[in-house]
């Protein structure tokens, strides 16, 4: 397993929805017209935004603490996300091609930031040369084997469709991974970008590749090449069977989302919302709740695993966290601090760090607004704060994880690694609070941000008054 990966910060990024920069390429391929930056984002419409707009915001994602970049496809491709792919060797030009790539990666390396693509490799694009091929010359066409086509002519465009094809989505026919060329050729795409020096793969919807010894055999060729590199699987549900150390180092930890979501949103959470956006397994948690959710998940990926995990508050597919918490800043800033203190590798999706709002796909996908008056700083700050805290102490990052106290809207738990020992208190409710435990060490709880200090005396553990919807970190005796 890639042991920077316990340690980092990720970010992630939609390309074309982060920031629009000028190419210095002297013949650069990008149009001039794109939609208004800040117009609501539709499913067809481009942004204009690229590669190299992210290496001119490198400075801003390394002082908020970044130190990985997650990026959304950014191979040629027909559609404004890129899961339409067309091309897996070649950078998509209205991102900058592969100068801007070279440009993003030697910049991001210089700041020890590390950068991790997208892999879509269960479906491509209706416009891929292969599936061209077969649209183009049929049952002449040496490529029947690449994709599962039920009949001829290929019916891509018009009419009912007779091939295979993700959700059922005309536009993006399924590989044939049982192929043996197909496998080659993934594979080949999967250690090309490794060997142009790329940290990892962000591996989508990987249970559509129902093989397992496929995903072995990808991870043996990708960490022939680069141990270190990072395979993150997209699994919205429990992974075991693809947590074995044998295929990948962790996945998108979207089960713990939903449970931060209904601890801390409690009755501002949109469950409406999260039914128009199809989102399941969504439901109002108790601490009781929460504290059972975490530690099932310590305890069935086991700590060191649980440390590989990509844990997340949203994403390019959910809405937006403060929409989610119907605008609800507070809540928001408590999700965040909470996400850092858990074990596992906290990512921001962009703008959500600002306080961006949309709803489900395409508007949770909006344009950054990099204007500083449209952003909500407190929230940048409380953000930054975090990711401060978390470097600086590294039971955060590497600690044993255990529950102390969870009952109705509040929770605490201990982080402990060697002679440091963190006490994270919760208050998710509405009225202030103060922690009362048994603890056998005499001494001074210290607040970690400089609030005031609690005691250990006679027994008994004491926490200062705590606001609502708040989190205090403290060093134990």
């Amino acid at each position: 397993m890639p042991q920077w990966v316990r340690d980092a910060f990720f970010y992630q990024i939609f390309p074309d929805r982060f920031r629009r920069h000028p190419s210095p390429d002297p013949q650069p391929l990008i149009p001039e017209v794109f939609e208004p930056w800040e117009s609501p984002p539709t499913r067809r419409g481009f942004k204009g935004g690229n590669l190299w707009g992210v290496a001119e915001q490198l400075d801003y994602l390394e002082d908020l603490g970044v130190d990985a970049l997650y990026l959304c496809p950014i191979f040629a491709s027909t559609a404004n996300h890129r899961y339409h792919t067309t091309d897996y060797f070649v950078v998509d030009p209205l991102l900058g091609g592969e100068l801007a790539f070279r440009h993003l990666l030697n910049e991001a390396h210089r700041r020890n930031i590390r950068l991790v693509l997208d892999g879509v490799f269960n479906h491509c694009g209706r416009s891929h040369f292969v599936f061209q091929h077969l649209v183009e010359n049929g049952a002449a066409s040496p490529y029947q084997g690449w994709f599962f086509i039920k009949s001829f002519p290929v019916q891509a465009y018009q009419g009912t469709p007779n091939y295979a094809a993700w959700a059922g989505n005309r536009e993006l026919p399924k590989f044939n991974t049982d192929h043996p060329q197909v496998r080659a050729y993934l594979f080949r795409v999967a250690e090309y970008w490794i060997e142009q020096g790329i940290d990892g793969w962000r591996l989508d919807a990987p249970e559509q590749i129902e093989d397992h010894d496929f995903w072995r055999e990808f991870r043996q060729r990708v960490k022939a090449i680069n141990p270190e590199a990072y395979l993150v699987g997209e699994l919205w549900f429990d992974a075991q069977p693809w947590l074995q150390g044998d295929q990948f180092d962790g996945v998108m930890n979207y089960p713990l989302a939903r449970a931060i979501w209904g601890f801390v949103g409690g009755d501002t959470l949109d469950l409406e919302l999260i039914a128009r956006a199809g989102l399941r397994g969504v439901e109002r948690l108790s601490a009781p709740e929460l504290a059972h959710a975490l530690d099932d998940h310590v305890r069935r990926y086991g700590l060191a695993t649980a440390q590989q995990q990509l844990n997340l508050l949203g994403s390019h597919d959910t809405p937006r966290l403060l929409t989610l918490l119907q605008g609800d800043a507070e809540r928001v800033e408590l999700a965040f601090r909470l996400l850092f203190c858990l074990p596992g590798a906290p990512m921001v999706y962009y703008g959500d760090e600002i306080g961006l709002e949309g709803g489900p796909d395409p508007d949770c996908r909006r344009a950054f607004p990099w204007r500083p008056e449209a952003w909500n700083h407190h929230l940048l700050r409380a953000l930054r704060q975090a990711a401060q805290i978390r470097r600086a102490h590294p039971a955060l990052r590497l600690g044993d994880y255990e529950t102390l106290y969870a009952q109705g809207d509040r929770l605490a738990f201990v982080r402990t690694l060697g002679e440091e020992r963190l006490l994270v208190s919760v208050n998710a409710g509405e009225n202030s609070w103060q922690l009362q435990l048994p603890y056998p060490q005499e001494g001074e709880l210290t607040e970690l941000s400089g609030a005031a200090s609690g005691s250990s005396t006679g027994g008994l553990l004491h926490t200062p008054p705590q606001p609502p919807r708040s989190l205090r970190i403290y060093r134990l005796p």
